[in-house]
């Protein structure tokens, strides 16, 4: 319960009891009960304001917020209409020039009806008033962009909530998109919306977006490879060992957006007399990784990362990103697993390395597996991409950092640091997927076979911001 505000709108209803109003012979205390209503100024109660600014004059307001009208005629109101639904008021806080109510979170405002929307209405017995007055939905947040290190001519997804109505998005160095952003359907609305990458951007960092909910900021992560782990063409060298693929085993991007080199998760996958020509059989429980060169390369220690993202980062706020694209459908049987460093003794879903907890155990991996959803374990989803797209992995999903305890960046540097051998690497397993102790918790693999290509792996800073009203 929000003490705060139960105070804060009792002290303005003892305020207003000390109102004097006009009464006539009958009592009546509104004795132009029928006149017109006339607003004046709309102000904003926030009870949870600190900085002494309780009442703020505003030009609009967001569901979930406490309003007061300053102007005339509000005696004899029977109903308020917010965008065309019916909003309660308290007649014990209303006088004849000032009323109070609250914006209901059911008020549709993106799918209001055009001829209500953004409009309060005051129904009384000579008949109904109007004030236009710009309502919004809570305040609009960006979760992802896919891909978030686009190349040029290449259609960019945003993702989040109260994305409604995007006419204008800032990409990093200030440049402007407007064109050929398109919104998602109705029954999507708010949830996404797309725009096509422009020529000559060379900066990263944020893109703010802004739509019928106002201004929202994403994450430092657009266009962003300063935190780079590998790209296969130069940046973070890879390893060459017998458990590993090597650089001849990389392949040119099969989309030809300009990526260069990429890796196939399942290299030489369907080529004649080569190995896993035909997949990988069922119960594989890894094949060979694709890895960074590890000890003594420069790349390798991650502490030159913290001239980007500084050491006491929390790990909440940082993930893994990568590219992929799928060329066909996955489903039903493989993984892809993520590993900060090169000290695996288990492989895939469920395993020690891949779960915190396990005492003796240097958990630093991560099983990504597109088409199962744990929580709905029984219904299997498949992947598909029709282009290259964004993956993220926040760190809090790798092994010990997933205990639900605070972290930050400097623990991930110690681990791959104090280990053995620190190589990064990604690589392919078709393990049995046991996701419960019961009989028939367990998804049986089928030989693995789906063209998976990987790019761009980093690391990312994917806090957004909420862009303040005030």
């Amino acid at each position: 319960m929000n003490t705060n505000k139960i105070i804060y709108i009792a002290a303005i209803s003892s305020l207003l009891m000390g109102f004097t109003s006009c009464e006539d012979e009958d009592g009546n205390p509104y004795p132009d009960g029928n006149g017109a209503v006339s607003v004046s100024k709309v102000f904003l109660l926030d009870a949870s304001d600190t900085t002494g600014h309780k009442e703020r004059e505003v030009e609009f307001a967001r569901l979930g917020q406490t309003l007061r009208l300053e102007g005339s005629g509000f005696g004899g109101t029977t109903k308020v209409l917010v965008n065309g639904y019916e909003t309660y008021f308290n007649t014990a806080l209303t006088t004849d020039n000032s009323m109070i109510f609250s914006l209901s979170g059911t008020t549709p405002v993106a799918g209001a009806d055009e001829s209500v929307r953004n409009k309060i209405q005051f129904v009384k017995s000579s008949g109904t008033y109007s004030y236009d007055f710009v309502i919004r939905a809570a305040s609009p947040k960006i979760t992802s962009i896919s891909p978030s290190i686009p190349k040029p001519g290449e259609t960019v997804k945003v993702s989040g909530v109260n994305l409604e109505e995007v006419s204008e998005v800032t990409l990093p160095g200030g440049i402007s998109v407007s064109e050929n952003i398109v919104n998602a359907p109705e029954d999507e609305s708010g949830e996404w919306f797309t725009f096509v990458m422009p020529e000559g951007v060379s900066e990263n960092g944020t893109i703010t977006i802004t739509g019928a909910n106002g201004q929202a900021i994403s994450g430092a992560y657009f266009n962003d490879f300063d935190c780079f782990i590998t790209d296969f063409d130069g940046n973070g060298e890879l390893g060459g060992w017998s458990a590993t693929w090597k650089t001849d085993d990389l392949v040119d991007d099969p989309l030809n957006t300009g990526r260069g080199k990429v890796a196939m998760l399942i290299p030489h996958l369907g080529e004649a007399d080569a190995k896993y020509e035909n997949g990988i059989n069922p119960g594989v429980d890894h094949i060979e990784f694709w890895a960074t060169a590890g000890n003594d390369n420069a790349n390798d220690d991650w502490t030159r990362m913290t001239s980007k993202i500084p050491a006491e980062t929390s790990l909440t706020e940082l993930a893994i990103q990568f590219d992929i694209y799928v060329d066909g459908v996955w489903n039903e049987t493989g993984q892809l697993e993520i590993s900060l460093a090169n000290n695996l003794n288990s492989y895939g879903y469920g395993s020690a390395n891949a779960s915190a907890g396990n005492s003796g155990v240097v958990s630093g991996a991560a099983v990504w597996i597109p088409w199962f959803d744990k929580s709905n374990p029984e219904v299997l989803t498949p992947y598909t991409t029709e282009s290259w797209q964004t993956v993220t992995i926040p760190f809090t999903e790798f092994g010990e950092f997933a205990d639900g305890e605070a972290h930050t960046f400097q623990e991930v540097i110690d681990l791959r640091n104090s280990s053995s051998y620190k190589n990064f690497l990604v690589f392919a397993s078709n393990a049995n997927l046991k996701y419960g102790s019961e009989e028939g918790q367990t998804i049986e693999a089928k030989v693995f076979n789906t063209k998976i290509y990987l790019d761009n792996f980093r690391v990312v800073n994917t806090k957004s911001t909420t862009v303040s009203d005030f």
